[in-house]
């Protein structure tokens, strides 16, 4: 069955940060997401979500200046001390607030660095991320973001992320499948998923065009899902959209496509 988590970086943004674990949790989500909870004290966070009994299902690495424009420091040779540090501040986070796994964004492809330096960079930081995590017990996902949204992201492709997956030689990379980014990219959904099943930890959804709510665009999301449980994915789906309108408005697409 699909279990659905709010991801609280896009939904609930009528409310400050801090609210918006309410906002789900009245709104019947029991799983929650997020790009970063590093402006906030762990403990904070720990507290909401014990509150309102919500399970934090995933959030990212450290990803640099963020504000500025960067969407990750992965791939980037004159940043691996950085990532390193990250690696370690994104330990402490998830430990304490009980993730099981974290999200490495890798970054846009950085500016006058051969992409055969750049690729063997995100691979030794994805093995040296990769053992870390393991060791207490998270896994590590990498996640093909299109390159209409995000010029010159490195991993735009499945099977990408899938080649440098078996290129770090680690059994703790998995890939985070993002249905509205590989719709962009390359469509051809359900086989995609279908063939690279064992490596996939994380779904995330939204439809297309527009980024917004299933139901809004092209997406036949109620196969989609029927068919992602049919196949046996027992993941949550992190429900990473911008409301077309309001958040709370703009759920009827749960029940509308048979998950309420």
């Amino acid at each position: 069955m699909t279990k659905l988590a709010a991801n609280l970086t896009m939904l609930f943004t009528e409310h400050g940060f801090m609210d918006r674990f309410e906002a789900a949790a009245k709104a019947g989500f029991k799983g929650v997401e997020f790009l970063f909870p590093y402006a906030f004290e762990a403990q904070q966070i720990a507290e909401k979500l014990e509150q309102y009994g919500l399970q934090l299902v995933l959030h990212n690495l450290p990803a640099g200046n963020w504000e500025a424009g960067e969407r990750g420091i992965a791939c980037h040779p004159d940043r691996i001390n950085e990532f390193r540090e990250g690696v370690d501040r994104a330990i402490a986070y998830a430990t304490a607030l009980k993730v099981k796994q974290v999200n490495c964004l890798v970054g846009i492809a950085p500016t006058g660095v051969a992409r055969d330096t750049a690729q063997l960079t995100l691979v030794e930081n994805l093995r040296f991320a990769a053992d870390k995590l393991k060791a207490v017990g998270i896994r590590l996902l990498i996640e093909p973001i299109n390159t209409f949204d995000i010029p010159g992201f490195f991993v735009s492709r499945t099977a990408q992320g899938a080649d440098i997956i078996r290129q770090t030689g680690s059994d703790n990379v998995f890939l985070q499948y993002d249905i509205y980014h590989m719709q962009r990219m390359e469509g051809e959904l359900l086989n995609t998923i279908k063939a690279n099943l064992p490596l996939i930890a994380h779904v995330q959804l939204a439809d297309n065009p527009g980024r917004f709510e299933p139901g809004t665009g092209e997406i036949n999301y109620r196969n989609v899902l029927s068919q992602l449980d049919a196949m046996g994915y027992d993941g949550w789906v992190g429900c990473e959209y911008k409301p077309k309108t309001n958040t709370v408005d703009g759920l009827g697409w749960i029940a509308a496509h048979g998950l309420a």
